[in-house]
């Protein structure tokens, strides 16, 4: 009998055997994709000749095997085939039993993952050495002239991807004075705990707290910065693997989701030049499909995208032609660069004046729309049909679609296919709860659960959560009803019942539900067992259909679409039938006692609902990869003017605290299925504790003006072994930041801003973010969702020096002003006091202009260019700070009784 320890093929069922070195056999030494040899002979005869989950190519030494085993490999079942997998891996199934392959699946049984910590760690890096080795050797063996050289095929055999290690005399000084710093913060607590300030001890205990706390984050920081990487990506062997000559693409579909909620403070210009870049992109047209998600049903969105639909038609088309980079037309245009390099087509000069006029053109439309949406009619709007239009009333209206570009919409202007633009708008009702942002994007989600997904790149189990493309929707859509389609009462549900309809074949019911249970790839993102509808009953039938019904809810043909091979509905559906089944998918009441957002799709319960999401999916496997490109894969708009900036922080800060506070913390969630790791857990743990941070930091920060105001302070006389280790900690932080500087490649002047503005918001919105997160969870508080503005006035800038009325700014305002009248009365008493007491001033004072520094930039933007600062921000500022100081000068808790009646005597006598 073969080791216990060797495991499955994920294909037949059986051991994958050991090789000549007593070894467990490996075909993929990528991924360690688990295959048997009799598999990967066929595979490599009949199949892609690559790795079944990473796409690479089998190599030579993928194909020997020792005897040793064999034999136990031999007794298979024989691999069925489908006509449409030519050339793609055939899905069989295993004979293996259901109560065996709960222990032999790679998702959570010790066998599985002793060989991924064990085996993987230490085997496969001798591996890949050995095989890097190689191939340097036959490099060097090669003419340096040949070298560039390289064949289609040999080109596709390259990685994707491949990590860049910074350079050792980067990181080596970084990690030195990280260890030395830490040696210095040890040596620096022992002092501070061991010599406590008798006559106010109590601003001591405080400082101390502080500063542990402070310690404990920055530690949390450093870890995922102890071996930073970067990883570099390979455009060109992408499109030799998947995008071979005479060939369809094998290029995966791609959805781009473009969320909005209200125009008027996230442009239609912004959203529309995100939406044109899309349609732009350097893509399959087929393959890419871009849904922008309207959650306001507002018909200024609706109308300008019916606008972008057109311009698009000549924007993509000229994109194309002289790949125009970037192609967002707004910062195409403004960008100040020469835009005759590389640029040869004699047609491009006149070609692009024409589009630039074109464009301008599009811009004075969208800004006539945004002008007149400014106004709402009493009667609410109207199309141009005249009939009402569904958003009148945004928390109650139908769900909207809209197709604008696709199979048969409108064509570029040289008659070219386009990507497929879509308009939705959710179905809202009162009495139901939307969940925000999560829930939108949950109902551009079911689409995904539409058969089989051979890369599966999501979920790693296609019974759950799937990763593939609506692409034939709209073509099923106008094949039947011949026209371009506005329907109400509809939403993105209907994605799933009517796209990839045609050529396919449907599974019979009984092996669907074998191959549903058949854990054939990574751990699973989300875990059928780990649902409440799962239990023992299920698991012996292979799962039910009344486990799907609990799962995704109650609509037969939605389930029966995932039943499919490759996804969509029969042939013979009747598309009346089908818009009547969408209609009852979508309703506002369809999620209700389902695992939509408790355990599939994105979950609710945090307004950072990406955060939880990917908590959740990371605890079950789920392998994320770092990659920064040297030029942004993604740009986004923030608020630059105070009020919103400020808001936009606590939401997030608001997030990280529901999170913390409820049963996702990661502090306690996700230790029994064992897949997170150990990093992964603390980068969350920091995520989701920073906003306590406020706590601690507004104490300190008020520290400095007490210590002013009382003559006291929270350090007793250095000695000068305690200046040098004083000297030595502002040393070891100068030089963590700037050799940090060195590797990550940020100014000095971004992280000073960055800084500044973490004090900022600490003293602001993470401190009311930590209070409104204790309301909501003590006293069912709940917060509204307040949409922040994301672009400039017509002047740059113009929004910069815009401050409203918030409850937020009182904090930063008071600590300034109270941090001011305690430096002015700091001064007051040395001059009084005489020269003795300039030294002990000094440190007071340093430390309180290191807050008044800090806080400067929020200075400047509440006073603003005209000085238009809220008279009630000033007024509540001055109050408190005044009631403080006066109330602490009065009680002056560091004094004894005996002294304050020395100096209540004293007062009367001056008649003060």
């Amino acid at each position: 009998m073969m080791d216990s320890g060797v495991p499955r093929c994920n294909t037949c069922g059986e051991q994958v055997g050991l090789s000549s070195k007593g070894e467990v056999f490996v075909a993929c030494q990528e991924c360690n994709y688990p295959i048997c040899q009799h598999c990967l002979d066929y595979e490599i005869k009949e199949g892609r000749n690559a790795c079944i989950r990473c796409g690479t190519p089998y190599n030579d030494d993928s194909k020997v095997v020792a005897d040793v085993g064999a034999e136990e490999i031999g007794n298979h079942t024989p691999i069925a085939s489908h006509a449409q997998d030519k050339g793609i891996h055939a899905r069989n199934i295993s004979t293996v039993s259901t109560v065996d392959s709960e222990y032999l699946d790679d998702s959570g049984n010790p066998i599985w993952k002793n060989r991924v910590e064990s085996w993987k760690d230490k085997k496969n890096k001798k591996k890949r050495a050995a095989i890097k080795e190689r191939k340097e050797a036959q490099s060097a063996q090669v003419p340096t002239e040949q070298q560039g050289e390289l064949t289609p095929e040999s080109e596709a055999a390259q990685p994707l991807s491949q990590v860049v290690p910074l350079p050792k005399s980067q990181l080596t000084p970084y990690r030195i004075v990280i260890i030395m710093r830490l040696i210095i913060l040890c040596l620096f607590f022992q002092y501070r705990v061991t010599h406590p300030v008798d006559s106010a001890f109590g601003l001591w205990l405080t400082s101390v707290i502080c500063e542990i706390w402070f310690a404990f984050s920055w530690v949390l920081d450093q870890f995922p910065k102890w071996s930073p990487i970067n990883r570099q990506t390979y455009i060109d062997r992408l499109s030799a693997r998947y995008e071979r000559e005479g060939e369809p693409s094998q290029l995966a579909a791609v959805d781009f989701f473009v969320s909005t909620v209200d125009p008027l403070k996230e442009p239609p210009l912004i959203t529309a030049n995100t939406v044109l870049s899309i349609l732009a992109v350097d893509y399959p047209v087929d393959k890419v499909s871009c849904y922008v998600s309207d959650d306001g049903a507002a018909m200024l969105t609706f109308e300008s995208l019916a606008e972008t639909a057109d311009f698009a038609r000549k924007w993509v088309p000229f994109c194309k032609k002289f790949s125009i980079e970037p192609r967002a037309p707004e910062f195409y245009f403004s960008q100040k660069i020469d835009y005759l390099k590389d640029k040869i087509q004699p047609s491009f000069v006149k070609e692009r004046r024409a589009m630039k006029r074109d464009y301008e053109e599009y811009k004075v439309r969208i800004n006539a729309l945004v002008a007149k949406a400014q106004k709402t009619p009493d009667e609410g709007w109207t199309m141009a049909d005249g009939t009402p239009w569904p958003g009148n009333n945004t928390r109650d209206h139908p769900g909207m679609i809209q197709v604008f570009l696709g199979n048969t919409g409108a064509h570029d202007i040289e008659g070219n296919e386009l990507p497929r633009l879509v308009y939705v708008s959710r179905e809202k009702r009162p009495g139901y709860q939307h969940h925000k942002k999560a829930g939108a994007e949950n109902a551009l989600f079911p689409q995904r659960f539409d058969g089989i997904d051979k890369s599966d790149r999501y979920a790693n189990r296609n019974t759950v959560f799937f990763d593939t493309s609506p692409l034939r929707l709209w073509t099923f859509i106008s094949s039947h009803l011949n026209q371009e389609i506005f329907i109400l009462l509809m939403a993105w549900q209907l994605l799933l019942l009517l796209s990839r309809q045609e050529g396919h074949k449907e599974k019979d019911l009984a092996d669907v539900y074998r191959d549903a249970k058949r854990e054939d790839l990574n751990a699973a993102i989300f875990n059928l067992r780990e649902i409440e509808s799962y239990d023992e009953h299920e698991r012996s039938l292979l799962i039910s259909q009344m486990s799907f019904e609990k799962t995704f809810g109650l609509s037969s043909v939605f389930i029966e679409s995932t039943l499919m091979e490759n996804g969509g509905v029969a042939e013979s559906a009747n598309p009346s039938t089908l818009i009547k089944e969408a209609i009852h998918v979508i309703s506002c009441g369809y999620e209700e006692k389902t695992a939509w957002g408790k355990e599939i799709g994105w979950i609710y319960g945090s307004v950072t609902e990406d955060i939880l999401t990917g908590f959740k999916m990371h605890c079950r496997g789920w392998r994320s990869i770092y990659c920064m490109p040297l030029r942004p894969a993604f740009k986004g708009s923030a608020p630059i003017n105070l009020s919103d900036r400020l808001h936009q922080v606590l939401r997030w800060a608001l997030g990280s605290v529901e999170i913390f506070l409820s049963r996702h913390c990661p502090l306690w969630y996700g230790f029994g299925g064992g897949r997170l790791k150990w990093l992964q857990r603390l980068a969350y743990i920091n995520t989701i504790v920073y906003p306590f941070t406020s706590l601690p930091l507004v104490a300190y920060c008020s520290l400095p003006a007490i210590c002013l105001l009382t003559g006291k302070f929270i350090i007793p006389t250095l000695s000068n072994l305690a200046s040098i280790l004083f000297l030595g900690l502002f040393l070891s932080i100068i030089l963590t930041s700037v050799l940090e500087l060195r590797w990550s490649g940020v100014s000095i002047e971004a992280l000073w801003r960055n800084e500044q503005f973490w004090v900022i918001g600490g003293v602001s919105a993470h401190l009311f973010a930590v209070f409104q997160g204790f309301l909501k969870m003590l006293a069912g508080l709940d917060t509204n969702f307040t949409v922040t503005a994301k672009a400039a006035d017509d002047t740059e800038f113009g929004e910069l020096y815009i401050i409203k009325w918030t409850t937020v700014l009182i904090p930063p305002t008071s600590i300034l002003i109270v941090n001011l009248v305690g430096v002015v009365a700091g001064f007051s008493d040395a001059l009084n006091s005489g020269y003795e007491a300039w030294g002990p001033l000094f440190g007071k004072v340093f430390f309180a202009f290191w807050v008044i520094l800090h806080l400067y930039p929020f200075l400047k933007g509440l006073m603003g260019r005209q000085n238009r600062t809220p008279t009630i921000v000033v007024l509540w500022s001055v109050l408190l700070a005044s009631v403080f100081s006066l109330v602490w000068v009065k009680i002056n808790p560091f004094v004894s009784t005996d002294d304050a009646s020395v100096v209540a005597q004293s007062c009367i006598a001056i008649d003060c």
